[in-house]
């Protein structure tokens, strides 16, 4: 992943890499520039070409890039088939260099964690693979890290790992630190610290605005808690429309990889408002603490849960509950 391994000025990006050398690892880096400023088409297009490269780092990141595009424009067999070659290399390098093994690792552990699938079975644990790393890139293996902790609900341990990677330099690697304060605005919403989760929203926010680079702002979406709503939409509501456009591009992939290997069946028929007022309810927020931290009405808020609860076809708040956080 050579632009989220680059360090660079917000607003530079797109310079950054035309000074790179001509090659696969230019063509990679702008793969990767096109897909988190939500473009998966292009980003897509320029990734497949090297989904057979004989260097396993750039056919690997070649790889997650090609996967994740093709989620966002349903393409999900194609998504599927190169997340399944990812698995397969992790199995297939045992015996190659440690190095080689490291970057397997890091990519098939993503891969994992950013679909809420369980880890493959030959994966080393986190120890092993992320000192290894160069800086950028562990800054990011961090950061997935941190996400699979706060899908283990272990809010203080991932916030802690977090603040962690962001003090020892992360925010020198815009593409990586915009995804760790992501996660910190998740686990900080889970743990009702509004003032911290706020903070660190607009450090990814002045980060990602000056290169476009919002991708990451659709795909968490909904483990954001309503933040996108309360902060970006007001001020910023043309580019809130874009994100919640990738934010349901995304999903719609994303559910037809998830379900079906969990068996769980994340919502599908909620809007994005919807979606966010149910996750917080789930998590115990009273309909005044919503209405406050949305700036709308508790009867808009009684409304967007009453259709939650129709459309999630379960019969009261516990049931929502029980389905949103399963």
């Amino acid at each position: 992943m050579p632009l989220m391994n680059t360090s660079f000025q917000p607003g530079e990006c797109k310079k950054i890499i035309s000074k790179m050398k001509e090659g696969a690892r230019k063509d990679i880096a702008y793969a990767e520039y096109y897909y988190f400023r939500g473009n998966p088409q292009m980003s897509a297009q320029m990734a497949k070409q090297y989904l057979t490269c004989s260097n396993t780092e750039l056919r690997l990141s070649a790889c997650l890039i090609y996967a994740f595009s093709n989620l966002s424009i349903g393409q999900i067999e194609q998504a599927r088939q190169v997340l399944e070659k990812i698995k397969s290399t992790l199995k297939e390098d045992k015996e190659r260099a440690q190095q080689i093994k490291v970057i397997d690792a890091f990519i098939a552990m993503a891969a994992a964690v950013l679909l809420h699938l369980p880890l493959p079975e030959d994966i080393p644990s986190m120890q092993e693979f992320i000192p290894i790393l160069p800086f950028g890139l562990r800054s990011f293996a961090l950061y997935v890290e941190a996400h699979y902790l706060y899908l283990q609900k272990n809010y203080e341990k991932s916030i802690g790992m977090i603040e962690a990677a962001l003090a020892m330099g992360a925010n020198q690697y815009p593409i990586p630190a915009i995804y760790l304060h992501l996660a910190a605005v998740m686990d900080y919403m889970s743990l009702k610290q509004l003032e911290k989760a706020e903070n660190h929203l607009l450090i990814a926010w002045e980060l990602a605005r000056p290169d476009d680079l919002i991708e990451g702002f659709g795909e968490h979406h909904g483990l954001l808690g309503g933040m996108l709503e309360a902060v970006i939409k007001p001020k910023w509501p043309e580019d809130f429309k874009r994100i919640i456009s990738i934010t349901y591009e995304f999903s719609a992939g994303w559910r037809k990889i998830h379900n079906p290997v969990t068996g769980h069946e994340v919502a599908d028929d909620l809007s994005t408002t919807e979606f966010a007022v149910a996750m917080l309810a789930a998590r115990g927020w009273t309909n005044s603490e919503i209405a406050k931290h949305l700036n709308i009405s508790s009867n808009t808020v009684k409304n967007h849960i009453s259709q939650a609860i129709k459309k999630l076809h379960v019969e009261n708040r516990k049931a929502l509950k029980q389905y949103m956080l399963k």
